[in-house]
């Protein structure tokens, strides 16, 4: 009998032979262009989506923006039998938040949590920018389509709902559209903090800011390479780990650094024909993005963007001038490459959702020894096959080698050397699901006897 799993496993052993899923593929392929084409024209449509715009009028600015967003969520939920739950999540902001808020307003996300099919708290988040700006990000009056920054991301994370709502998985996956980037990621920081309140336990958050442009500025034409950005550990660290650092590693091996591991290896899986290219940076030289306020409050979050950007057509207004179209307009957007893009935001909520439970307290040891021994905490999940040691060498982005070792809480990799090496461990379900790999966090302490 046919098994369609993420990882079919044939278990011989103590060795797991991985297969890939059909139903990953099947994701891959029920992404649309046309629609991503549709919406990203419709949200491009309303003239501007300025934080600051018409919230008034049914057909410009960013009222009338949210309001079509939440109304296509919610035909999602009516077709997936109220699978989603569909709101507005706001928070206030004055003249004293910042210079680029002229006056108090509202800043109003449109969210829609897809439940899932038992109830729990861990959450999978995708999100995209609804706002858009010109080249004075307080003029909120002129055209400011935003075609590309950012109505690509938010159709992309609009489409990413349609398909997956066909589906059920074990934890709730997030569709989230945030206002006020543009401002001071006010609508990042909002939903964060409203995360926190409600001790959401955030498996990971991919941010999707700029998905549709393959043009560059530097004259590359590149259809196929996306960028993944994360910062290597969280920002909230105690000294403790800080200081651990030093002499244990792990200066690449945050929770958001995992996050992009993940999303790395199963589009090099799944979608072969892209080149997914991981950034050692929270975000771009000098820059930020909505993943920020996540990753703030030790969330792992990352960036997920076009490799080549066109500055012509980000926080312009809209001329000609000697020669040069100026502005982010619908011309700009490649929606082959959207839909590419969205896919692999689209296999990643699936994985994470249909995965079990990370390890936790994942511990080290093998100082002055021939081999290397790992001990963490199982899960306490029925659907747990058990655990996977991944191990790598130093200087290396991706995790190289991997064993399979059981349902076991405990681990030694004979004629491993733990001097040359970075560890982690991932669980892995029943049906073959592999969590975010976990790096160890302690050290297992070893009386040493002197001849």
């Amino acid at each position: 009998m046919k098994k369609s799993y993420l990882f079919s496993l044939l278990i011989v052993g103590q060795f797991v032979f991985s297969q890939t899923d059909e139903k990953i593929y099947a994701i891959v392929k029920e992404v649309s262009s046309k629609r991503i084409e549709s919406d990203i024209r419709t949200l491009a449509g309303f003239g501007t989506r300025n934080t600051f715009s018409d919230t008034i009028s049914n057909k410009r600015g960013i009222g009338a923006a949210r309001r079509w967003i939440k109304n296509e969520f919610d035909k999602v939920s009516k077709d997936c039998s109220n699978c989603l739950e569909v709101f507005y999540q706001k928070d206030f902001v004055t003249t004293n938040d910042g210079e680029r808020v002229p006056k108090d307003t509202w800043i109003v996300n449109v969210v829609a949590v897809q439940k899932a099919k038992k109830k729990s708290n861990r959450y999978v988040i995708m999100s995209g920018d609804i706002d858009s700006r010109n080249s004075d990000p307080i003029d909120f009056t002129n055209d400011a389509p935003g075609a590309n920054d950012n109505a690509s991301g938010m159709a992309g994370t609009i489409e990413a709902a349609r398909v997956l709502a066909k589906y059920k998985f074990d934890y709730n996956i997030v569709y989230l559209g945030l206002s006020g980037e543009e401002q001071g990621l006010f609508g990042g920081k909002g939903f964060a903090e409203y995360a926190k309140k409600n001790n959401w336990e955030i498996i990971g958050v991919i941010n999707n800011d700029m998905i549709g442009n393959i043009e560059g500025v530097d004259g590359v034409i590149d259809n196929r390479t996306f960028r993944i950005f994360s910062e290597p550990t969280p920002i909230n660290e105690t000294e403790k780990e800080k200081s651990n650092r030093r002499f244990y590693g792990g200066e690449i091996d945050g929770v958001s650094r995992q996050l992009a591991r993940y999303i790395h290896r199963l589009t090099t899986t799944y979608m072969p024909e892209l080149n997914p290219m991981m950034v050692y940076r929270l975000d771009r030289f000098g820059r930020g993005g909505h993943h920020r306020p996540f990753n703030d409050l030790g969330f792992p979050g990352v960036r997920l963007m076009e490799a080549h950007e066109n500055y012509n057509r980000q926080h312009q207004d809209l001329r000609v001038e000697n020669g040069i179209s100026y502005g982010d307009v619908i011309e700009g957007v490649n929606f082959e490459y959207a839909k590419k893009l969205t896919a692999v935001n689209a296999i990643t909520l699936a994985s994470l959702a249909w995965a079990t439970p990370e390890p936790t307290n994942v511990k080290i040891g093998g100082v002055v020894e021939p081999n290397t021994k790992l001990k963490w905490e199982k899960i306490a999940d029925e659907n747990i096959l058990g655990y996977k040691i991944y191990w790598r060498y130093t200087t290396s982005p991706q995790w190289e080698f991997s064993r399979f070792v059981g349902n076991v809480d405990n681990f030694e990799l004979e004629g491993i050397v733990i001097d040359n090496f970075y560890f982690g461990v991932a669980s892995v379900s029943k049906s073959g699901h592999e969590s975010v790999v976990v790096f160890p966090n302690d050290i297992i302490r070893t009386t040493f006897k002197r001849k």
